[in-house]
């Protein structure tokens, strides 16, 4: 007798710090399961391990780590991950070059010369993403174009090979085609140089994409990650969309390594068994795993929980607007919804202009894994995270100080309420005691400087709440440009909140 499937439909939210995973199946109650995203000691990925567990849980068959799992009896795998997020907010992108039409090398680092603080005589420039420009000798220009209201018709010879149809239907006059050779011996010194992927921006691709597509292909039948802009976001302005471009190009190699390390857990990879597996966008739509990459991927985390609590919290009869407020391990993210999701198509994140349609969501460096230091007098928060490993100090793996110690210390967090998950063996619970001595070590180093400054000292318990007044204020900020920024009033908004560390600020 042939065994019938389960159909169970598995959802997952991976974080910087804790991996949820939700398993739906007919018939039974479902599943819920909370891990640490990085645990080396015990497991290799959070979310095989989750789904590792469901399968023993549902079918009773033990399901040993280390083997791969047969997804027979998986209908079905929805992801939002926070990896692209934290890889951009942490500077831990791949390295990458960026080419670009020829006279232009410093586009991008120029930017918009927006000054967000416009009397800081300091400002100082945003940083790019990549780490190496070569240049193409490349060019093309509209054909007849002119700033004259009253031009002078010419009439251009369509005979002519230099002049050709751009997608836009406009007539293109191409005045440098590249040469392949060149572009080759480029490429194989960015190979030599240990590059693997890279960002093609060329003037006016959006309308005329041809030079673009011959030096990608190029670079593709080499072996690189390439991010092409006109592919992208084939939109008029160069600095947008060359930031979008650099930006995949920086980003989906790290995802691309996160999906490929998930799916050789797998018999047959992911989508054997006609198992769909599907990640969620920016935008808040699901796209299968094979097409999921760095740009539409920044927020993927963050937009599943937009789109959680719009269905859930929001009250057709009420119509009370609501803000989000989702602080996880390593990042808070705060959005708005009054009935509709709100969309942009231009924003920045961490300092990175990006032209893509996405939720509108604002995103900090501030989460319960982010590590608390004292510089030049002053409390700092993040942006560095401690993540799920080492974690914590009270996770017991030695890691710093971070936010999550700070309301632990404070008596903000009960152990007792906590699954012992935490030590070297997932048995142990939260150690407050060594929390309470690294803040009572910090609070000593703190009140030496204090005394040679001559300024006041503090107690352990007013140092554990000045990193915490930091951490509230940096999360609040983005609230306020959400709603007053914009002539709403913040107290006539609902408050959802969620993520691992969202109850303890809120």
């Amino acid at each position: 007798m042939a065994i019938k499937p389960l159909q169970i439909r598995v959802s997952i939210d991976r974080g910087g710090t804790f991996t949820d995973v939700h398993a739906a199946i007919p018939g039974r109650e479902d599943i819920i399961l909370k891990l640490l995203s990085v645990d080396p000691a015990n497991y290799q990925d959070a979310p095989t391990e989750g789904i590792r567990r469901i399968l023993e849980l549902a079918t009773g068959q033990p399901h040993p780590r280390g083997q791969l799992l047969d997804l027979f009896h998986i209908e079905s795998i929805r992801m939002g991950t926070t990896v692209a997020t934290n890889a951009l907010l942490e500077r831990k992108g791949a390295r990458s070059a960026l080419l670009i039409t020829k006279g232009f090398k410093d586009l991008l680092l120029i930017g918009n010369q927006s000054r967000p603080n416009i009397f800081d005589l300091s400002a100082a420039k945003p940083d790019v993403l990549y780490e190496h420009v070569i240049e193409v000798d490349e060019r093309v220009t509209m054909e007849d174009y002119t700033e004259n209201p009253n031009p002078e018709m010419v009439s251009s010879d369509v005979t002519d090979p230099d002049i050709v149809e751009a997608v836009t239907g406009e007539r293109i006059r191409v005045l440098q085609r590249p040469n392949p050779e060149a572009i080759l011996k480029t490429l194989e010194s960015l190979w030599e140089q240990g590059y693997r992927s890279i960002s093609i921006v060329l003037l006016h691709s959006y309308a005329y994409p041809a030079h673009e597509n011959l030096v990608g292909n190029l670079a593709v039948s080499m072996g690189f990650s390439v991010s092409l802009s006109s592919a992208l976001q084939p939109m008029i302005k160069a600095v947008p969309r060359g930031m979008s471009a650099t930006a995949d190009a920086y980003l989906t190699p790290v995802i691309k390594q996160y999906i490929s390390s998930i799916s050789e857990n797998f018999r047959g990879g992911l989508g054997a068994q006609n198992t769909r597996c599907e990640f969620m966008q920016s935008d808040g739509g699901l796209v299968d795993f094979r097409r999921f990459g760095g740009l539409k991927g920044i927020l993927s985390g963050p937009a599943g929980g937009v789109v959680g609590y719009a269905q859930t919290s929001w009250d057709d009869d009420e119509r009370r607007p609501i803000i989000g407020f989702d602080m996880g391990g390593t990042s808070t993210d705060v959005s708005r919804y009054a009935g509709v999701y709100e969309h942009v198509f231009e924003t920045t994140t961490a300092g990175v202009s990006i032209q893509s349609p996405q939720l509108d969501i604002n995103t900090v460096a501030a989460g319960g894994g982010s590590i608390l230091t004292w510089k030049n007098g002053l409390f700092h928060v993040g942006p560095e995270s401690a993540s799920a490993h080492p974690g914590p100090a009270c996770y017991r793996k030695g890691g710093p100080l971070t936010v999550t110690d700070a309301n632990l210390f404070l008596g903000r967090l009960l152990p007792d309420y906590f699954p012992k998950i935490f030590g070297p063996k997932e048995d142990q619970p939260l150690d407050r005691d060594i929390t309470a001595q690294k803040f009572l070590t910090l609070t000593e180093e703190i009140n030496q400087q204090q005394r040679q400054d001559g300024a006041v000292t503090f107690s352990p318990e007013e140092v554990a709440l000045g990193f915490l007044n930091v951490a509230n204020e940096g999360m609040a900020r983005p609230i306020r440009g959400l709603t007053e920024a914009r002539g709403h009033d913040t107290a006539a908004h609902h408050l959802a909140c969620f993520g691992g560390a969202g109850g303890q600020h809120a």
